[in-house]
């Protein structure tokens, strides 16, 4: 056993028993890098990656290669998950070298960790156009004994480029809504007509683009909405018996998919089909939901009430072993469509009761691996995606599920002085939270307080938000990743697969600055926007929660405050699709938060105050007549 032994995470423990000596990130690694004067090998991954396990298998099993691996260099195993600062620092790196990136990673560094030379997966003997992993190392080791000044030379560059993209200032043009609808024409240039989704194979689910099209309620957004949730939950990625979706399609038609199921896919996707419904009112997209949420409970909840992160892409190390049918199995032969070794893969109407009975059946096989860490930002997104689905679909048991998954991550998952940790595993919480963990956990309990009225989950949520200062850029505004930085700190604002951290944050600094009456909360927001603002106009399709919260920016700011407790009027105050509206409830009256604040019962009842810009309408005590 190597050193990995000792982590928590799954996908370093899968690398325990490897002959490679390997160091998880950290100083003991980069101090032995600089004093043996060694290059360092990073290599990062992910639990539920399939070529992540074939690299494993072919390269860090082969005790021919993990020798060459420790006389060369220092070798060290990262889990992308627990490490976003790192794996996001080194995919641009190699994004930059190669011009495209991916799982597995493999970057090789300096002692101090500047990088010098990455790419992703290398086979074990030359194919694929593509040298030997072998003959990666020999190069490299070669070339960092004899050409040492040139390989500086281009670490250096690579970092001064990476700090230089995240040290711009902010832009000194307008922010316009013109913005807005050039991201929806630049969305419509990518749209595929015939199956739905943007560009071709392949297709990875756009939740935030979607979440942008259905705020905009123009006729040519909601038709490229549909075409793309028919399209994805058609079956194939969509996994029709079990509920879920899977992490991407290989192909244009959504039918094939890669088979890892990802708890952020699940919890966006559960989110867009939600509102979909709503906006669109096709059942089909209730359903979804349901499904997905019951996926998530049945497979993924843990019993300290948080979520794992995902279920791997292969079964006995075959991909998709376990999703897939042969013809015996299934008696209707149209509902099969072929993937490879004589499997099928499912796509059509499934009647529920014929949708118990394969889920029966699945069951009993053997199951893909699950990574059971505890991801805070993910469990973030899906709080908000089981708040919102108990009032939105009347279902009690999303909201039990959503204030257990509070609970745990205010109690397990909060370390001293309201700070967030990373991650969690077997009774350990771990690493310091990161911007998105802030942002995602922020959001998920103002959407909770919405879901439940009580005060103390707002309040919790702008506690969150204010500790998320410690990432602020106090010179040219927005937030960095992290708090203490790498080589490079660095600031994202690309929303795939998740809502960057900076999104996110924006959006949650404008409901609470529109809860609070807090015009610094906005500034911040705004700030966010004018350093992204070259990003917005020049791809626009990168940033789709970003342009969620700029619409909400551009918004007439509509408040909804309740007094009193009545469900009554908290679901009528709800009701319908209000991506721009903020909401505010509370039992007793209260002065503590501005838009509650010197509103009262009338004649003893509870009473709702619709306002815009904290200039109120006269209050109404009946839900007929707030929703009139």
């Amino acid at each position: 056993m190597n050193r990995l032994a000792q982590e928590t995470s799954p996908y370093l423990l899968q690398h325990a028993d490897n002959p490679v000596d390997w160091y998880p990130w950290g100083d003991e690694a980069l101090e032995r890098a600089q004093a043996e004067d060694k290059p360092i090998l990073l290599s990062v991954g992910y639990a539920a990656c399939h070529w992540c396990h074939v690299m494993e298998h072919e390269s860090f099993e082969d005790a021919e290669t993990a020798a060459l691996m420790n006389e060369r260099f220092v070798c060290v195993k990262v889990d992308r998950e627990e490490r976003p600062d790192v794996d996001g620092l080194y995919m641009d790196a190699v994004v930059a070298m190669t011009g495209h990136g991916g799982w597995p990673m493999t970057v090789f560094l300096t002692p101090d960790g500047r990088p010098f030379y990455g790419g992703t997966y290398f086979p074990p003997e030359p194919r694929f156009n593509m040298p030997s992993f072998r003959q990666v190392l020999a190069a490299v080791a070669e070339a960092y004994g004899g050409r040492r000044a040139d390989l500086e030379r281009q670490a250096d560059a690579l970092v001064g480029a990476i700090r230089e993209a995240s040290a711009v200032a902010p832009s000194s043009e307008p922010l316009t809504t013109e913005l807005l609808s050039r991201g929806v024409s630049a969305l419509a240039a990518q749209f595929d007509p015939e199956y739905g989704g943007f560009g071709r194979a392949p297709k990875f689910p756009p939740a935030s683009n979607l979440e942008f099209l259905l705020r905009t309620g123009r006729e040519d957004a909601l038709e490229m909405v549909r075409k793309t949730l028919d399209g994805m939950g058609a079956g194939g990625m969509y996994d029709l018996v079990g509920g879920g979706f899977h992490r991407y399609s290989v192909d244009e038609r959504w039918l094939v998919p890669h088979f890892e199921k990802m708890l952020y896919d699940n919890a966006l996707l559960a989110s867009v089909y939600l509102h979909a419904w709503v906006v669109l009112g096709d059942d089909r997209y209730r359903a979804v939901v349901a499904e997905t949420l019951d996926y998530l409970v049945r497979e993924l909840r843990l019993p300290e009430g948080g979520f794992a992160s995902a279920e791997d892409a292969d079964t006995a190390d075959v991909e998709g072993l376990t999703y897939t049918w042969t013809p015996d199995e299934i008696e209707d032969q149209g509902l099969l469509q072929p993937f490879e070794d004589g499997r099928f893969i499912l796509r059509g109407e499934l009647t529920g009761d014929l949708r118990e009975r394969l889920l029966s059946v699945r069951d009993k096989r053997e199951q893909p691996l699950r990574d059971d860490k505890v991801v805070t930002a993910w469990n973030g997104l899906a709080l908000a995606a089981f708040a919102e689905a108990s009032w939105r679909l009347e279902r009690p048991d999303y909201l039990e599920v959503a204030l257990q998954l509070a609970r745990f991550l205010g109690e397990d998952m909060a370390g001293p002085e309201g700070l967030l940790y990373r991650t969690y595993r077997d009774g350990t919480a771990k690493i310091d939270g990161y911007l998105e963990d802030y942002a995602d956990v922020a959001n998920g309990l103002v959407e909770l307080h919405w879901a439940t009225g009580d005060l103390a989950w707002l309040e919790r949520a702008w506690q969150v938000a204010s500790a998320a200062d410690r990432f602020w850029d106090e010179e040219r505004g927005a937030y960095f990743v992290d708090h203490h930085g790498l080589v490079v700190r660095r600031k994202e604002f690309d929303d795939h697969p998740t809502p960057s951290g900076n999104s996110m944050m924006a959006f949650v600094l404008l409901r609470l600055a529109r809860i609070y009456g807090d015009d610094e909360l906005e500034r911040k927001a705004v700030s966010v926007f004018r350093l992204a603002r070259p990003l917005l106009e020049r791809a626009p399709t990168a940033v789709g929660h970003l342009l969620c919260a700029l619409d909400l920016h551009f918004s007439p700011p509509r408040e909804i405050a309740v007094v009193g407790a009545s469900d009554e009027l908290r679901a009528a105050a709800l009701a319908g699709f209000q991506p721009n509206t903020v909401f505010a409830f509370t039992d007793e009256p209260t002065d503590d938060i501005a838009l509650l604040a010197g509103k009262g019962l009338v004649d003893g009842r509870p009473a709702a105050y619709v306002c815009e810009r904290f200039a109120c309408q006269a209050p109404v005590t009946s839900a007929a007549d707030l929703t009139s």
